[in-house]
């Protein structure tokens, strides 16, 4: 590359663009002349195509974005990791049209005893049509992700790595591995905890290294099922990081403490699992016939920023966290639908000036709690004295509902609440799938456009029509007059005033499309000139 590579401190001769700017960490504008650079073949590149990266590049195409995503993996993973899926992500697959598909693949479970393993049942009437967790193999949900992306338009290269890339003040120049160069507007890491993209962004990641490491794996067992579980209720009075679970055709779920940290880049062998189970269960249960093994520390960072000019971070590459209470995946596709409709607004050209920081403003404090609540549960597991008492405390608080309720909304992502300001407590918060007439909310929600729900029938959407939809319904379960949703199902208002809500549609949708400003009127045509590259 003829620029000099990106780096996160720009030198005090770069120029700086006011969209460019997030905090006080600017965008680096490459030395070169638009017309010396490469032309556009894409919007947004994103590297890792897990489900954050394939989830995110689905919402992009859903706003005609043009869309690569990069997988260094020439092949999808071949091991059969199960994950669940808790509330908040079951609603917002069921937004885009892709519950029915992804539940036909799952196994259903009630959504209780998540924290810390806390063998607590659900409280009673949560507020969501889809209060269990799913439990589905992870490969199957990446496939369908990926599956959902490529059937709107997105592409997928395999065996293609980012090597470096450089920024401008008009796009990226992302490098491959082989030397190839792309052009885009803008670049999302969601390349996983030892992401290239946030290494090469410079951006800091600090958190606490792994102070413990567990072994999990999926292999054949030589003992009977009852020899099994009465082992497996011993140790689990003192042990609650050790299981073995029947996984089908004589094929357990097998996870043990490991017996210290290592390089979790080699993975471990069949010796360590029958090491560590014989020393800790006295057996190591003739397992055998290993599918896949794997470790998993307890390592806690989290990026200091989302966002520097014109690449973001999003998914394991902007944060990581011990598996406990199984938030992982879930808080990468929640970042994927925080982001794609507005970095979409930015590259169509309406985004309001602010909107793509707001990604970074709501997000990074969900990691933060995220973070601070798998920290607590990793110290519930611990078999010292102090915090065996507090976990039986707790377990004891768990049976007052208003605490199970708490505990139970947080790791599965419900009582998320935005801060839009001051305003009723619905604010903010994700609207639960209510019926509308002819149907249910979530089916209105499908394009991945705002709503206005309006039970005064008296409201117009107007000049916002060509990105917000419009429903009048006076039957709808709501106890408000009007919300406005943005395409993520968070309410952006609640009212029954008309130059209000004009307001908040400026706020979150920018211009009405009859009264561009300068800023939109640029940004489309940017659009529409990189567009006919």
């Amino acid at each position: 590359m003829n620029s000099p590579q990106f780096t996160a401190e720009p030198s005090s001769n770069d120029t700086v663009e006011r969209d460019f700017t997030v905090g006080d960490v600017p965008g680096l504008r490459s030395p070169a002349s638009g017309a010396d650079r490469a032309p556009f073949k894409f919007d947004v590149i994103i590297a890792g195509c897990g489900p954050t990266g394939a989830m995110l590049a689905a919402e992009l195409r859903l706003h005609g974005v043009r869309v690569l995503v990069l997988e260094k993996e020439t092949e999808p993973a071949s091991f059969v990791r199960i994950v669940g899926l808790h509330i908040r992500s079951l609603e917002l697959m069921a937004m885009r049209g892709l519950l029915d598909r992804i539940r036909e693949h799952g196994r259903q479970r009630p959504a209780g005893g998540f924290f810390a393993a806390i063998n607590k049942p659900a409280p009673q009437g949560l507020d969501s049509a889809h209060a269990y967790l799913l439990g589905i193999p992870q490969p199957v949900i990446v496939n369908l992700l990926e599956e959902n992306a490529t059937q709107l338009g997105a592409q997928v290269r395999r065996g293609c790595a980012v090597a470096r890339f450089e920024q401008d003040d008009e796009g990226v120049t992302v490098e491959l591995a082989d030397g190839e160069q792309l052009r885009s507007r803008y670049l999302v890491g969601c390349d996983g905890g030892r992401s290239t993209v946030r290494k090469l962004l410079g951006v800091g990641f600090p958190g606490e290294p792994s102070r413990t490491e567990t072994l999990m794996g999926e292999m054949e067992v030589g003992v009977p099922q009852e020899e099994i579980a009465a082992k497996v209720t011993e140790i689990g009075k003192t042990h609650k990081s050790f299981w073995l679970r029947p996984f089908g055709a004589g094929v357990y779920s097998v996870v043990v403490p490991a017996a210290g940290v290592s390089d979790r880049a080699e993975p471990p062998t069949l010796k360590d699992f029958k090491q560590q189970l014989r020393a800790i269960a006295g057996t190591d249960f003739g397992v055998h016939s290993p599918r896949w093994l794997s470790r998993f520390g307890d390592a806690t960072r989290l990026a200091e920023r989302y966002r520097v000019g014109r690449v973001l971070l999003a998914g394991d590459a902007a944060h990581i966290h011990p598996p406990t209470g199984g938030q992982g995946l879930n808080l990468g596709v929640q970042d994927a639908f925080n982001l794609g409709w507005k970095l979409a607004a930015q590259i169509r050209g309406w985004a309001p000036d602010t909107l793509l920081d707001t990604y970074q403003g709501e997000r990074h404090p969900v990691a933060e709690d995220v973070l601070d609540n798998t920290r607590a549960q990793m110290e519930l597991l611990s078999t010292e004295p102090g915090p065996q008492a507090v976990r039986r405390l707790l377990t004891e608080l768990m049976d007052f509902d208003e605490v199970n309720r708490r505990l139970i909304e947080k790791i599965t992502a419900i009582g998320i609440r935005y801060d839009f300001g001051e305003g009723p407590d619905l604010l903010g918060r994700r609207l639960p799938d209510i019926d509308v007439k002819h149907g249910d909310l979530y089916g209105l929600l499908h394009r991945g456009r705002g709503l206005l729900l309006d039970r005064t029938e008296r409201l117009t959407v107007g000049g916002w029509s060509d990105r917000v939809d419009y429903l009048a319904d006076p039957t709808a379960a709501l106890d408000v007059p009007c919300v406005l949703l943005r395409p993520d199902g968070h309410v952006a208002w609640i009212g029954d005033d008309q130059q209000a809500l004009d307001d908040h549609l400026s706020r979150w949708f920018g211009r009405p499309a009859n009264s561009p400003g300068p800023s939109d009127r640029k940004g489309r045509e940017e659009y529409r000139a990189a567009s006919s590259d």
